[in-house]
């Protein structure tokens, strides 16, 4: 499957799962929402107390598998990933990535101060996956 084709399914279908690598090799997976950006990157927001955050700081790749509604179609977009830095004040540019996240993926916030200061005190983080391959059935 070509990368460009993998991508376009994923920008369709922004609910998918995140396989990340444990400590041991054995796969770690997470249901998430993820946002392919205008540069091809696949951004997720998740937090810095996770297993997909500690995983992805030890070893930077990760899969992304995602499915049509009726699972008869899916992509799978493997590659590099990082992380950005944890969200430390409501100004800063991780807070200013997420805020681009969640707007591509729901639109407006109805209280972006409220929305900033919950990203500083999740200590949100970006992980952004550079896809570099793709498989799966589009038909």
């Amino acid at each position: 499957m070509e990368l460009d084709v993998a991508l376009n399914f994923a920008r369709s279908h922004p609910r998918s799962v995140l396989t990340t690598i444990r400590k041991n090799g054995r796969p770690q997976l997470s249901n998430v929402t993820h946002w392919v950006a205008d540069d091809g990157v696949i951004r997720i927001s998740i937090t810095a107390d996770r297993a997909k955050y500690f995983n992805l700081r030890r070893e930077p790749w990760a899969a992304l598998h995602i499915t049509r509604d009726d699972f008869y179609a899916y992509a799978v977009l493997e590659g590099e990933a990082e992380l950005s830095p944890i969200a430390a004040d409501p100004d800063d540019a991780t807070v200013e990535e997420l805020i681009a996240y969640y707007r591509a993926i729901s639109g407006e916030h109805p209280d972006w101060a409220d929305y900033r200061a919950a990203m500083v005190r999740d200590r949100r983080v970006l992980a952004r996956i550079r896809p570099n391959h793709a498989y799966g059935m589009l038909n």
